[in-house]
């Protein structure tokens, strides 16, 4: 018995030895916060996700779209954020509404003024000749710019627009309402005072600013997920409310 004691204690202070000499397991380091300078709604942008890096759907669906004008075919072009993006997902409501005028979808989620802006700096305006271009932007921006800066970057979006296409005519449209209630809504209200600025670049001849957000809304002013499901992105019976409402002045834009 006391030869079994005498070897289990050597046997433990060799464990314990040998534990000593080991050396501890580093400790990964935590990724470094990355930090990204505000970027200002009427600056033209590329954007960039949590790590700092440029966002690579963004510059792919970019990159599709230079693609896309650099062929000159589309005449009508479509730009804005992941509610346009949308329109790839109802191709019927799409091609029946607008199949005709050759279009492009140029929309992206997730896009502020400001990508939008430097999109169209960045190529998606070259070759391509449109008769019409559709803008809806904006609504990203209203989590964190004031509804003047939000205003102000549309604003150098439509010049732009002007200045690289001149014989395009551009409708302008309101940025559609948000959230299920009319009120307490502090988003919709700050988007109100966005489109009452930007009705103001309406010139009846090259721009024609067009509000269509009513006909999404209930006459409470609330919205329902049979038109948006998330009060916010657009359900197969909302485009079919967009084609028609903007159907009309499309069709005396394109002629």
């Amino acid at each position: 018995m006391k030869i079994t004691s005498l070897a289990l204690s050597l046997l433990l202070l060799a464990t314990t030895a040998l534990r000593a000499q080991t050396p501890a397991p580093a400790v990964k380091p935590a990724a470094p916060v990355v930090v990204m300078p505000p970027q200002p709604p009427d600056v033209p942008a590329e954007k960039y996700g949590k790590d700092g890096k440029i966002n690579p759907g963004f510059i792919a669906s970019h990159e599709k779209f230079v693609s896309i004008a650099k062929e000159g075919k589309a005449q009508l072009v479509f730009l804005g954020d992941s509610i346009t993006a949308g329109w790839g997902g109802k191709k019927e409501i799409w091609d029946k509404a607008f199949g005709a005028y050759s279009p492009a979808n140029f929309g992206i989620g997730g896009d502020r003024t400001q990508h939008v802006l430097w999109r169209i700096l960045n190529g998606e305006l070259e070759v391509i000749k449109p008769k019409a271009v559709v803008l809806m932007i904006g609504t990203n921006n209203s989590g964190t710019d004031s509804a003047e800066g939000i205003a102000k970057g549309v604003t150098v979006i439509v010049e732009t627009i002007r200045t690289k296409q001149p014989q395009a005519k551009i409708l302008l449209l309101a940025v559609f309402p948000r959230g299920e209630k009319a009120s307490p809504n502090a988003g919709r209200d700050k988007l109100k005072q966005v489109n009452a600025i930007i009705a103001k670049l309406d010139d009846s001849k090259n721009i024609f600013f067009l509000d269509i957000g009513d006909k999404f809304l209930q006459p409470d002013g609330s919205l329902t997920k049979e038109i948006m499901p998330d009060f916010l992105h657009l359900s197969a019976a909302g485009y079919q409310i967009w084609a028609d409402a903007i159907g009309p002045k499309l069709a005396e834009l394109m002629k």
